[in-house]
Formats: structure tokens, C-alpha cells, sequence
């Protein structure tokens, strides 16, 4: 049970996930969560950094595409300045938003990862439907109220997969 929730990988951020280290696993395609994975919650805008992190990976052909389970307007106003595809209120950890975007991409599940940082949606969710799950350090320790309630189920979890040797998470509070 407790493995649904076990990513693939952990880093500290997105900038850790290079287009090098990517293509040696053959991957070129990535589903990448929006809210406290590419930029603050509360930050409505890329940052010139997270920009450059999409370039590279265009530069390097390979398709982002931002699903979330944010409101149209929120994913919209972030993903319009990058020119990148998205889908909003995508209801993760179902598998359904996954499965959309990967047919939006034309690739085979095996050369697309998922990127998230909470493990009640996106890596449940990308484990659930069969990809590669890269879980990431939360920007911010803060949250939104929806997201509050899953980080303490969150803690829960991440506390009984390091008990078990499963992971060594990055993200404790010392």
C-alpha cells in the first residue's frame, strides 16, 4: 500500500531535473505539477528562472506540459507567456489528466516523467497510471487552504517510508 506513494526519485527542485539527465533515460516528456513545484502557490508568474528551465527543455526536445489541479484562470495566466499546454482541475491523483496529456504529447508512457511535489496527488497519481515520478522539495512550506488537510496525511506517509528505508526526505522541517 504504503509503495503507491514512493517515488521514483526525490530532488530539492526542478532545477536538479536537467534535459541531459532526462534524455539518458530516454525521456522526452514531462508532466510537471504548477503550485509549489515550478514556482511559489502564491507566485502568479514564472520566474526568469523557471523560464530558462523551459527553454532548456525545448531547446533539448522536450515537451512540458503543466497539469494541475488549480482553476482554469490560475494555469492559464502562468502557462500563456511560456506557450505551453496545460490542464486545470485535473482531479489528481486520477489517472485521466496523465493519460490526456500524454496522448497531447504522442509519446509512450515509458519516455514521459512526472514531477510533483505532494505525494497525495502527483505521485500517487503517476504511480497510479504508470509513469516515472519525480518528487520535489516544496517550494514553500506554506500552502493553500485545499492543500493543507493532504500535507498532514502527506507527513504521515513520508514519515512511514523513512522509517522504512524507502526515502530519505529533504524536505523535514529541523
Amino acid at each position: 500500500m504504503l509503495k503507491k506513494f514512493l517515488p521514483d526519485q526525490h530532488v530539492k527542485d526542478i532545477f536538479e531535473i536537467t534535459p541531459e539527465l532526462l534524455k539518458e533515460r530516454n525521456i522526452k516528456g514531462i508532466i510537471t505539477d504548477l503550485d509549489n513545484t515550478l514556482v511559489a502557490w502564491n507566485e502568479p508568474d514564472a520566474t526568469e528562472a523557471i523560464t530558462e528551465w523551459f527553454d532548456q527543455m525545448a531547446q533539448h526536445g522536450i515537451k512540458v506540459s503543466v497539469v494541475s489541479n488549480n482553476d482554469k484562470k490560475r494555469v492559464k495566466h502562468f502557462t500563456t507567456p511560456l506557450n505551453r499546454p496545460y490542464i486545470h482541475r485535473a482531479n489528481k491523483p486520477l489517472k485521466t489528466a496523465f493519460y490526456k496529456s500524454l496522448k497531447e504529447m504522442q509519446l509512450k508512457k515509458e519516455e514521459v516523467v512526472v514531477i510533483g511535489d505532494q505525494i497525495m496527488t502527483d505521485i500517487l497519481g503517476g504511480n497510479r497510471s504508470g509513469f516515472h515520478t519525480i518528487l520535489v522539495v516544496p517550494i514553500l512550506q506554506t500552502d493553500d487552504k485545499a492543500t493543507k488537510f493532504n500535507r498532514k496525511i502527506e507527513r504521515f506517509i513520508l514519515n512511514k517510508l523513512e522509517k522504512r528505508g524507502w526515502i530519505e526526505w529533504q524536505g523535514k522541517k529541523k
